[in-house]
């Protein structure tokens, strides 16, 4: 009887641990298969990361879309909110491109225009409840970091042959140093897409990990009407993740115009 009676105790305590909330913050980084895909041995499943991320695209099609309706020309005569801001960003990129790599940078504008909205949008859309931050992944940021790394790469070699290497080689430096200042550069210039895939990663999941936690903590801890404030908290640092959501595109689209202007004019 004894045992009968242990037995049920633990089965007890076992229900009431699955049955308490547990806290994870991280459990809105987690990633998992929506629908499963196998294709000769090469897994092409479709995840949540995957599907937030063509939600991103979406959206900012659409955004740009429909900040440019009216007239003939796609757009109003008077502007209306919508196109203001869809100009606005329009300027504000174009801005950077002139003032880091200058009017030769133009043509690149469609790619890194797109390169902003993607990832301005995937932050974003990561505040909303129940979403997912596809650049609170590594891999994500990674691969859109290494594609920039390689363009600017190949860029500069399609440009200037094997010139571009001299880029290793600081000027005015003494022969004596080179041996090692030339492994240095190699180095610092290899790390960039490490930087910056890193640097957007580490801004998205730490603010979404902090919102997370005092979300729980709210919400498990604190008695009703007795949550006003830490609930203002939350609102405030909502709109603060807001503003970093923008300021980590803006610092991306930076370093792609810098990474570019270097492969172009080699500084």
């Amino acid at each position: 009887m004894s045992l009968i009676a242990d037995a049920m105790a633990s089965t007890a305590v076992t229900a009431a641990d699955a049955a308490a909330p547990k806290m994870d913050p991280l459990h809105h980084f987690q990633v998992h298969n929506i629908v499963d895909l196998n294709i000769l041995g090469l897994d092409i499943s479709i995840s949540n990361s995957v599907v937030w991320m063509w939600i991103a695209v979406g959206v900012a099609f659409a955004f740009m879309k429909f900040a440019s309706p009216g007239s003939k020309n796609g757009r109003a005569l008077v502007p209306g909110r919508l196109q203001s801001l869809g100009e606005m960003l329009f300027q504000f990129v174009r801005g950077i491109i002139t003032d880091i790599i200058g009017q030769e940078g133009l043509k690149f504008f469609p790619g890194i225009f797109a390169l902003f909205l993607l990832v301005l949008f995937c932050n974003v859309l990561g505040l909303v409840p129940g979403s997912f931050t596809p650049t609170s992944q590594l891999i994500v940021t990674a691969t859109l970091a290494m594609g920039v790394f390689l363009f600017a790469t190949g860029l500069g070699i399609y440009k200037h042959g094997g010139h571009f290497f001299s880029f290793f080689v600081p000027g005015g430096v003494p022969k004596a140093l080179l041996v090692l200042m030339i492994p240095i550069e190699v180095i610092s210039y290899l790390s960039r897409p490490v930087s910056l895939s890193v640097r957007l990663f580490a801004n998205m999941t730490a603010g979404h990990t902090v919102l997370a936690v005092v979300f729980f903590f709210i919400a498990n801890t604190i008695p009703l009407g007795l949550n006003l404030l830490p609930l203002g908290f939350t609102v405030v640092f909502n709109g603060f993740e807001l503003f970093i959501g923008f300021i980590q595109a803006y610092i991306f689209t930076i370093l792609t115009c810098v990474y570019i202007n270097d492969a172009i004019h080699l500084h």
